[in-house]
Formats: C-alpha cells, structure tokens, sequence
C-alpha cells in the first residue's frame, strides 16, 4: 500500500519538497566551507549559526 503524501493547508506537498531539498546541491554549511576554501580565506574566519560547524 502506497503511503499518503502530507500536504499543508496552503497545499503545499511536504514529501516532495523534503525530495527536492535532498537533491538540491549544497548545504549551507559547505557553501561557506567551498567560499573559504576557493577565496583564500579560512574557514576558521567563518562564523556558523551557534550548535553548527
């Protein structure tokens, strides 16, 4: 049996933007690792939102 997709009162399918957000590139964590390692800067110099890194 197929599981039912959730949507939001908007209408909005959960399932499918949780499937688009895997498969959409880069976190925003290696976004700022791949801008310090390709600007010279360290990645030390980078501040992450506080419990990240």
């Amino acid at each position: 049996m197929k599981k039912s997709s959730k949507y939001t009162i908007a209408g909005t399918n959960i399932d499918e933007v949780k499937q688009r957000n895997a498969s959409s590139g880069l976190s925003y964590n290696e976004a700022l690792t791949l801008l310090a390692q390709t600007s010279g800067y360290s990645s030390n110099t980078i501040r992450f939102p506080k419990g990240q890194k």
